[in-house]
């Protein structure tokens, strides 16, 4: 008898791979989510802003975005089993019969995840090259002299003023002669490794190692510099309130911001990842739990920096600005200048290194799918395909990647959240788009769910796009 699900004609169709349990899923959006944002910008930000006075917005905006936005990118990516070009032309196509619309939209979203990673191409290689530091006590030996701490960094993150200025420093100094080039192509290869092998044995096996580390080292850290004398000061700037505070429109505006961003929705990485979720898995569930945990890690990120730079700095840290200066300059001077300052700064940087291999990863996951959905590539040659184009682009605006990254963070982020969050709750019908989200769930969600994302959430990603490109970034 002939199975009627095949024919003779019909070449084999390869399966799709996917995540093999929902804590994997979980786990590598969790990866995904907890990146630079949450190490480098949060703590500074609770600093600045007042402690609590700036973290219960913060929470407010995590939980209005994490049941809206998160949610809405999963279910779009599950429902399409496709990246956000599959899934924006699945929308238009039910709605006005023309698929290509809907794809025209989509690539605008991976195109955004090619830049931002390419543009975290070059940070990860300042990371590794830290990390490495760390091990073989080079980065201890700098002590805490800033200005060769300051040099150090210096060395591997040039600066240009412009683009061309940039890509003429690259040439004449032969490529290799300018930045980090080394370390740029030795992070990238790992982080390609691990996505040559797959959704389950390569993106999964590495979050549910990487991930949970993470953690781990993270409390340990906490809890020991918690002992150190003065640290008692940093935990005043976080748990401190102030009422007044709170009626500043920049403390919700860079609240919104932080939260908007963190949580990484920004119509690619979340529709990808989605697409390769189970149906028989819990979305709302699983958005909860990604929102929770990169959260988690904010705050562990806080209590590790905050009180770090009272210990060693005193009322100084007020001066100390966020950014890629905070963890390559003043972390390191810190550090350097506390008992087990070796350890510590070592343990710091392979936090970071987890931190960054898993948003990057994620990052590059949306072109490469991209190219295996609509140019039916093979896995290896897909990875390999990008790889070499991220590459090639990473090296050459090293001295720009400040500006590159402004670029991509303030406008293309919020614009492919802003499409995404259109083509969900504008372009497909609200009972396909409950149907989604609820699919998996032994619960239907709220009748909250679909007025909030539709009205609220839609205009936040509008908002986010407008206040960041008025006020230079906000996330």
């Amino acid at each position: 008898m002939t199975n009627p699900s095949s024919t003779t004609n019909a070449a084999p169709v390869e399966k799709r791979d996917g995540f093999a349990s929902r804590w994997g899923f979980i786990l590598a959006c969790i990866g995904s989510a907890v990146g630079m944002g949450n190490i480098w910008r949060f703590p500074i930000l609770v600093q600045k802003y007042g402690g609590l006075t700036f973290i219960l917005p913060y929470l407010l905006f995590v939980l209005l975005i994490g049941s809206t936005g998160i949610i809405e990118e999963f279910a779009l990516g599950r429902m399409a089993e496709a990246g956000p070009v599959g899934a924006f032309g699945m929308a238009t196509k039910e709605r006005t019969g023309n698929r290509r619309l809907g794809e025209v939209f989509g690539a605008i979203p991976i195109v955004g995840a090619l830049m931002l990673a390419i543009g975290y191409t070059v940070v990860m290689s300042w990371i590794f090259k830290y990390c490495w530091m760390g091990i073989n006590g080079e980065l201890y030996a700098l002590g805490t002299e800033m200005s060769a701490i300051g040099g150090s960094f210096g060395s591997i993150a040039p600066e240009a003023g412009t683009f061309g200025e940039a890509i003429h420093m690259m040439l004449s100094g032969g490529i290799f002669g300018v930045g980090n080039g080394v370390w740029l192509l030795i992070g990238l290869f790992v982080s390609l490794a691990i996505m040559s092998m797959g959704v389950s044995g390569g993106i999964e096996k590495a979050n549910k190692i990487m991930m949970p580390l993470l953690f781990v080292l993270f409390v340990g850290l906490a809890i020991y510099i918690g002992t150190l004398s003065g640290a008692g000061e940093g935990y005043k700037f976080i748990f401190t309130i102030n009422p007044a505070g709170l009626a500043d429109p920049k403390v919700w505006i860079f609240a919104f911001g932080q939260a908007f961003f963190s949580l990484s929705v920004a119509g690619n990485g979340s529709v990808i990842y989605g697409s390769y979720l189970s149906k028989k898995e819990s979305i709302p569930s699983s958005a909860f739990n990604v929102a929770l945990f990169d959260t988690i890690a904010a705050h562990l990120a806080a209590f590790v920096i905050i009180p770090a730079m009272a210990v060693m700095l005193g009322s100084e840290i007020n001066n100390v600005d966020g950014g890629p200066g905070l963890m390559f300059i003043y972390l390191v001077n810190v550090f350097n200048g506390m008992p087990g300052g070796r350890i510590v700064g070592m343990i710091f940087f392979i936090c970071v290194l987890f931190a960054g291999v898993t948003s990057q990863i994620n990052l590059y996951e949306a072109p490469v799918a991209f190219l295996q959905e609509k140019f039916k590539f093979k896995r290896l040659p897909a990875v390999a395909t990008i790889g070499v184009l991220g590459a090639i682009v990473a090296i050459m605006i090293q001295p720009w990647t400040s500006q590159w990254m402004d670029m991509v963070s303030i406008y293309l982020c919020p614009f492919g959240a802003l499409l995404a969050g259109i083509m969900f709750f504008w372009v497909l019908k609200k009972e396909t788009a409950l149907k989604a989200v609820n699919e998996g769930s032994k619960k239907s969600i709220g009748s909250w769910f679909y007025p909030l994302g539709k009205y609220f959430y839609c205009a936040a990603a509008l908002i986010a796009l407008i206040a960041g490109a008025i006020l230079g970034g906000i996330g």
